[in-house]
């Protein structure tokens, strides 16, 4: 006697399918497309506000250091100070954290063990959670006053460069202890994102390092590093931009002024978000204006960065396949 086997359980039908296939289609279609009018509603707003002080402003709006904005007759006021001083922030905080992060998302991922790679990784993510006035109280509270001897050393020592040209500020409420804090609230962000980066190199890759005789730094180098390239710069991408757009802890550190100085160990400079939280409440008639231009100047800065880091990602991707 023979058996034969029962036929196998054919697709779901292709109706049924073909309805789901295209609802879920449509609905994420949707969602794209959602975000994209938002973000061109958010340019919208920002453009239609701006524009009444834009239209009577006297200088130039990007050259000028002026901000006299709540004058209703002539009024003045420029961004070209404010967005120095939030390009120097972000660029001082992703140059402390990004071989930091790059560091302890390496000593997760291949020396620590299990346990303490789970603290680790814990504590890290924990640092994300944390408010920005908790960081902006410890920035002034407590860093500060421990930055002043350091500052005045490097000012005594290495005054001649001029990043650390004298005189230190007494309060070291300066670019540099604002940068510090920045780069403790992006830590988490270019960590977390290298992290997971690390993970995903191929085991064969890392084997057959080793194999070859390479030791474990040695493996990391040639086989981790160069297929976390793409990873690692996406992720201090997505950090610069929320150090570009940080407002409390900066605004509680820095002392509000319009200058364009490399000098990080004196006091003055100032950022655009920082600049808006600080004059807000203040602001009237074609103060409330400039201001939103402002916003305006941060939102296309903050923009280009994440596009830039979105094709940076995308280009890796492709090279690593």
């Amino acid at each position: 006697m023979t058996t034969t086997d029962a036929p196998p359980a054919g697709p779901p039908p292709a109706g049924k399918r073909r309805i789901g296939d295209a609802v879920f289609a449509g609905l994420a279609r949707g969602s794209g497309y959602l975000i994209l009018l938002i973000l061109a509603g958010v340019a919208a707003f920002l453009v239609i506000q701006a524009w009444p002080s834009l239209s009577a402003n006297t200088v130039s709006f990007l050259g000028s250091r002026e901000w006299d904005a709540n004058t209703r007759e002539n009024p003045a006021f420029g961004v070209a100070a404010l967005a120095f001083g939030t390009v120097l922030t972000a660029a001082i905080a992703l140059v402390i954290a990004t071989p930091v992060a790059i560091g302890v998302a390496l000593f997760i991922v291949y020396y620590a063990d299990s346990r303490l790679a789970s603290l680790l990784g814990y504590l890290v993510d924990l640092l994300a959670a944390i408010p920005s006035v908790v960081y902006g109280l410890w920035g002034i509270g407590f860093l500060a006053p421990q930055l002043v001897p350091v500052y005045e050393a490097l000012t005594r020592y290495l005054g001649w460069i001029p990043l650390f040209a004298g005189p230190a500020s007494n309060s070291a409420r300066t670019m540099l202890t604002a940068g510090i804090v920045l780069a403790v609230m992006i830590l988490p962000i270019i960590t977390a994102m290298s992290r997971d980066v690390f993970k995903q190199v191929p085991q064969g890759h890392r084997e057959a390092a080793l194999a070859m005789g390479a030791t474990r730094w040695e493996m990391i180098r040639l086989a981790v590093l160069p297929f976390g390239k793409s990873g690692v710069v996406g992720g201090a991408m997505l950090g610069l931009g929320r150090a570009l757009g940080e407002t409390m802890a900066v605004a509680m550190i820095l002392s509000p002024a319009l200058v364009i100085s490399f000098a990080l160990l004196k006091s003055g400079n100032q950022t655009i978000a920082a600049h808006i939280a600080l004059q807000y409440p203040e602001a009237t008639g074609y103060g409330v204006s400039a201001l939103i231009a402002a916003g305006l100047v941060l939102f296309a800065i903050t923009l280009a960065v994440n596009m830039g880091a979105r094709y940076v990602v995308a280009r890796g991707s492709k090279e690593s396949r």
